[in-house]
C-alpha cells in the first residue's frame, strides 16, 4: 500500500481536474502543477505549489521545458524500497511524487483537422507529458499514473476505499494503461509524420486518397473472450477499435443467448451490414458467411417470410438481421425454427418474452452502421497483413450503362438494383437470382462462374420458385456466354454485371440473341 502524500498535476484537458484535486486535499496532499493547470486550480481556491518553484528554474521556449527536471523525475522514479536510491534522494533534495495526473495534447484531435498546419501539429506534440507518464508507469510499485478524465472517478473510489492509499495490483493496472496510452500516441504521431511529404511546406495538402501510408498503427481494446475461432480448437476474442464511435457489433453487448463464436460474430456482421443496405423493411439470413435469402416487405413478418424461402433448409441454424424492431408477430415464426442468432436495431417487449423461451438463440441489438469512407478493412496473413479501404460503395442508377438491345423495363430495373446490392454480400464467385422484393436463388464461392449460376437456378427450382421473370446480378464479368444461355434457358429477363471482360461482346450477343437486357456497372463486388 502506498499513501498519496505529494501528487503533480499536469493536464492539458482540465474537465474534472478541479473535483479530483479537491479530494487530494482532502487526503492532506501537497499538489505540484503547471502553468495552466496551476491557475485553473488558483482560480478554484486550491493551494498548490509551481514546478518552476520547486525546481528553482523558470518555464521557459513558450512551456516547452518545464517538467524535464531532476527534482520531478527524481521524485517520480526514485525507488523507496532501495537505500542508495532514498539516500541520493535526500542528498539532492528530491522528495517522493506518490501521484502522477497527466493528460496530453491533443495531437489526434489536431491533426484529424482537414485544414490543420504543419505547425501546429508539431506544436501538438507532447514531450514532458508522456516522458512522465512513462517515468510513473514505469516505477508503478511506488507511484500511481493516471492518464485520462475517465478515471478520475475509480481513482477517488480506490483511494477513498484504502483510506487514502493505493494497492499494488491497482497501480500496476494503472501503469498498463499509461502504457498503451503513450505507444497509442507515439504511433499517431509516427504514421501521421509518414504521411507528410516536404516539411517546409506548412499548409498540408488533403489530397485524395490514392495509397496508404508506409506506416499502420491499429489500437483496439479486448471486450470479451469468444466461445471459440472458426473451429473449436482456436482461441477467440473480440476486440474494439479505439476511438470508433458509430454503431458496431464491438460495441453490442448481447441481450440473451450462447456465448458469441467467432463464426457467429461474422455471420452477424454480414447479416447486419446486407440488412441496412435497404430503406424499406429488410430481412437477411446468413448462413456461413452467405446469404440464402433476402426480403422487403412493408412488415418485419413479410420480410422474413420471402427471405426464409428463398432456401428454406440453410436457414435452418442461419443467423437473422432486421433493419426495423422484431415485433411478437416475426419473433413467433423465428421461434418455430432453430436459428443461432437474430440482430435488430430493437425488439419489442412481446418479441423478448417470446424469445426468452428459446435461451440459447442470441440476440443482439444494433443500430445502422455509419461509414465515413475513412474504414479499413484488415486481414492478418503469416507474417504481415494486407489492408484494403473497406467496400462500402453502391452504384448509382445514372453510372448504370445498358450494353443491349433491349432495356430493362422499370420492375426489371428494381429488380436488377436489389440483386446487384445483395450480390454484394455473397461470396465470389456470386450469383444472386431475384425480383424486385425478394432473391429467388443464390449461387456463391464456386470456382466457376457457370457453376454458380447453375447453383442459383438449383437452389430456386427446390425451393419451388419461379426463376422465369427474375433477373440476374454477378460479382463480376461474365468470361464466356456459357452463363448467359444457362440464365437465358431458366427464363432470366435481365442480367446485370460489371463488365470488363475481352469476351464481353460475345455475351451481349448472347444476351441479345436472348431478348435479355443487360447493363454493366463498371463495379464489381468480390467478396473473399
Amino acid at each position: 500500500m502506498r499513501s498519496v502524500k505529494r501528487a503533480l498535476i499536469s493536464v492539458y484537458d482540465k474537465k474534472g481536474i478541479i473535483e479530483l484535486a479537491k479530494f487530494l486535499k482532502s487526503l492532506n496532499a501537497g499538489l505540484i502543477s503547471t502553468g495552466g493547470t496551476g491557475k485553473a486550480l488558483k482560480d478554484a481556491g486550491i493551494e498548490y505549489k509551481e514546478v518552476s518553484e520547486l525546481t528553482g528554474f523558470p518555464e521557459i521556449m513558450d512551456g516547452r521545458v518545464k517538467t524535464l527536471h531532476p527534482l520531478i523525475h527524481g521524485g517520480i522514479l526514485g525507488r523507496r524500497d532501495l537505500e542508495t536510491h532514498r539516500e541520493q534522494m535526500r542528498q539532492n533534495k528530491i522528495e517522493p511524487i506518490d501521484l502522477v495526473v497527466i493528460n496530453l495534447y491533443p495531437f489526434e484531435a489536431v491533426t484529424a483537422k482537414e485544414d490543420v498546419r504543419f505547425d501546429d501539429a508539431i506544436e501538438n506534440i507532447d514531450i514532458g507529458g508522456p516522458a512522465m507518464i512513462r517515468a510513473a508507469a514505469k516505477n508503478y510499485s511506488d507511484v500511481l499514473v493516471v492518464v485520462d478524465i475517465g478515471q478520475y472517478e475509480k481513482v477517488i473510489s480506490h483511494l477513498k476505499d484504502n483510506d487514502g492509499g493505493s494497492t499494488l495490483e491497482f497501480r500496476f493496472e494503472m501503469a498498463k494503461e499509461a502504457f498503451k496510452r503513450t505507444a497509442g500516441y507515439d504511433s499517431k504521431i509516427s504514421e501521421f509524420l509518414a504521411s507528410i511529404g516536404n516539411p517546409r511546406v506548412n499548409k498540408i495538402e488533403r489530397a485524395e486518397k490514392k495509397s496508404f501510408g508506409p506506416l499502420i498503427h491499429f489500437e483496439a481494446e479486448k471486450v470479451m473472450d469468444l466461445r471459440y475461432g472458426e473451429n473449436p480448437h482456436q482461441l477467440a476474442a473480440l476486440y474494439r477499435e479505439a476511438g470508433f464511435t458509430g454503431a458496431s457489433l464491438a460495441m453490442t453487448v448481447p441481450l440473451q443467448g450462447k456465448e458469441l463464436s467467432f463464426n457467429n460474430i461474422c455471420d452477424f456482421e454480414s447479416a447486419w451490414r446486407l440488412a441496412w443496405e435497404f430503406e424499406k423493411p429488410c430481412c437477411a439470413v446468413i448462413k456461413h458467411g452467405n446469404p440464402c435469402g433476402v426480403g422487403l416487405a412493408e412488415n418485419v413478418l413479410d420480410a422474413f417470410a420471402k427471405a426464409k424461402a428463398t432456401d428454406p433448409v440453410s436457414a435452418f441454424g442461419g443467423v437473422i438481421a432486421f433493419n426495423r424492431e422484431v415485433d411478437g408477430a416475426a419473433a413467433a415464426e423465428i421461434t418455430a425454427m432453430f436459428v443461432e442468432g437474430v440482430i435488430a436495431p430493437s425488439f419489442s417487449p412481446e418479441a423478448l418474452e417470446l424469445f426468452a423461451k428459446k435461451k440459447n438463440v442470441r440476440l443482439l441489438a444494433c443500430g445502422k452502421p455509419l461509414f465515413s469512407g475513412k474504414e479499413t478493412d484488415i486481414k492478418k496473413i503469416v507474417g504481415g497483413m494486407l489492408v484494403q479501404s473497406l467496400d462500402t460503395s453502391l452504384l448509382e442508377k445514372s453510372a448504370l450503362k445498358c450494353v443491349t438491345k433491349r432495356t430493362p423495363t422499370d420492375d426489371e430495373m428494381k429488380a436488377l438494383m436489389f440483386a446487384w446490392t445483395v450480390a454484394k454480400y455473397v461470396k465470389s464467385n456470386a450469383i444472386v437470382y431475384a425480383v424486385a422484393d425478394r432473391t429467388i436463388g443464390v449461387g456463391a464461392g464456386q470456382m466457376s462462374r457457370v457453376d454458380s449460376a447453375k447453383i442459383g437456378i438449383m437452389k430456386g427450382k427446390e425451393a419451388g420458385l419461379e426463376i422465369k421473370g427474375s433477373v440476374l446480378a454477378s460479382d463480376a464479368f461474365f468470361p464466356f456466354r456459357d452463363s448467359i444461355d444457362a440464365a437465358a434457358e431458366a427464363g432470366v429477363n435481365a442480367v446485370i454485371e460489371p463488365g470488363g471482360s475481352i469476351h464481353d461482346s460475345e455475351v451481349i450477343t448472347a444476351a441479345d440473341e436472348h431478348n435479355i437486357a443487360m447493363l454493366f456497372t463498371g463495379m464489381r463486388h468480390f467478396r473473399h
